[in-house]
């Protein structure tokens, strides 16, 4: 449909709508149209939205370190020490002692040769992927791919194959079918951030091995969740070294705000060399990077945050499942009551929100069409108390809204695909 520019008037002297406008309007019919929240404080089991005391159910502040007052004083060390901003990209001056002592950290933790730090972990996948494959080249993705992945996939310019969600049978079949284009890189998530689902990464690394195919890993959502001491799913499944490309973020369990590339030293060299959302961004600023090695400190030093995070996410799910919701099986954190559309979604969320618990609504293009959901998300600082009872609120909520939370919860089987 084409629409006029704004300001323009028909026949009869009416002024038009224009573009912006009616794609406004056509997103709120639709129920999609999307609003900013205001939260005051920081990021804490509670929290005031709009001005309204909440319990904050949809953070991925999973280990509670973004409020921790050591990585709040470390971030306002580093201000001072530092200053707020690193001035410029990584390849002109803004290199910075801050930046090279987290990326020497997190190379150890992971296991890894080299790291090098990124602006965000969508700058990340982008960058990555971009530099690993091109025009002539081959991306096969998991089809419930976060949008950072898809959109490297895109811009990448390679022949994207999309398989079907955790289907490695699926992804040996498109591997045999594509196999003389160029380069082949498999991408995916390790945790899946609307369905807390977990990569079936042995397979993964076994079938790229086989077929002469580079691995991407994004751990943005297995960080400080999954393998020992919260090293994520790479380092759970006995796989480190065996990764080409560990993407991890700083801004989820690390609580802070950046992402990293865990590799060779011959591989962060290339990505420092080619990876254009590295060489065109500032780099990240130092207050996070040192806030994150503060996070990073305490996980090391508190590896029962991560106990107290799977404790925390069985007792939701206990909770959920005694409120009569229908649960896709899983241990993890994140937890996805799925209610279908996106209007029966938001009216739901709106009434958990009235009595007190802030549970966002998920709607499409984050997930499939007609799966909008409550993405729920336990954080080691809730008690188990509190999850109890704002499962209880859930279950009120839902009945309020005339839903039925039988119904509910479980993820689809005939999920749209909503990759490239």
């Amino acid at each position: 449909m084409q629409f006029p520019p704004a300001g323009e008037t028909d026949g009869e002297g009416r002024r038009t709508m224009s573009e912006i406008e009616a794609r406004l309007a056509e997103l709120e019919q639709q129920g999609l149209r999307r609003r900013l929240r205001l939260v005051s404080g920081p990021q804490g089991p509670r929290v005031l939205l709009d001005e309204a005391p909440v319990l904050l159910l949809c953070s991925n502040n999973y280990l509670g370190l973004a409020d921790h007052p050591r990585v709040r004083e470390a971030a306002a060390e580093a201000a001072m020490r530092w200053g707020v901003g690193a001035g410029a990209s990584r390849l002109v001056s803004g290199t910075m002692t801050v930046h090279r002592r987290l990326e020497e950290r997190l190379a150890e933790w992971e296991g890894t040769e080299a790291c090098v730090l990124f602006g965000s972990g969508y700058l990340a996948n982008l960058g990555v992927i971009g530099a690993l494959a091109g025009e002539g080249d081959t991306v096969y993705s998991d089809e419930l791919n976060h949008a950072s992945l898809i959109d490297g996939c895109r811009l990448s310019r390679a022949r994207v194959v999309v398989y079907r969600h955790l289907d490695t049978e699926h992804l040996a079949w498109q591997l045999h079918q594509h196999e003389n284009h160029g380069r082949r890189l498999i991408a995916t998530d390790a945790v899946f951030s609307m369905d807390g689902d977990v990569a079936p990464l042995t397979e993964i690394v076994e079938l790229a091995r086989a077929h002469g195919a580079r691995t991407v890993v994004d751990e943005a959502h297995a960080t400080g969740l999954l393998g020992p001491g919260g090293r994520g799913a790479v380092a759970a499944a006995g796989l480190q070294g065996e990764v080409d490309v560990v993407v991890g973020t700083l801004s989820k369990s690390l609580g802070s705000y950046g992402a990293y590339v865990c590799a060779s030293a011959q591989m962060t060299d290339y990505l420092v060399n080619t990876a254009r959302s590295l060489i065109f961004s500032t780099a990240p600023g130092p207050p996070a990077v040192a806030g994150a090695l503060a996070a990073l400190d305490l996980l090391q030093e508190q590896p029962r945050r991560v106990e107290h995070l799977h404790a925390a996410a069985r007792a939701l799910r206990e909770g959920l499942a005694t409120e009569g919701f229908l649960l896709a099986p899983g241990e993890m954190p994140i937890v996805p009551v799925v209610v279908g559309s996106e209007e029966d979604t938001m009216r739901l969320c709106q009434a958990a929100l009235e009595r007190g618990v802030f549970a966002q609504g998920i709607r499409p293009p984050t997930v499939p069409t007609g799966t909008s959901r409550l993405r729920l998300a336990a954080m080691a600082t809730h008690t188990p108390a509190e999850l109890h009872q704002a499962a209880h609120t859930l279950g009120e909520a839902t009945r309020v809204v005339g839903l039925d939370p039988v119904a509910m919860g479980a993820v689809r089987e005939d999920r749209v695909a909503h990759a490239a």
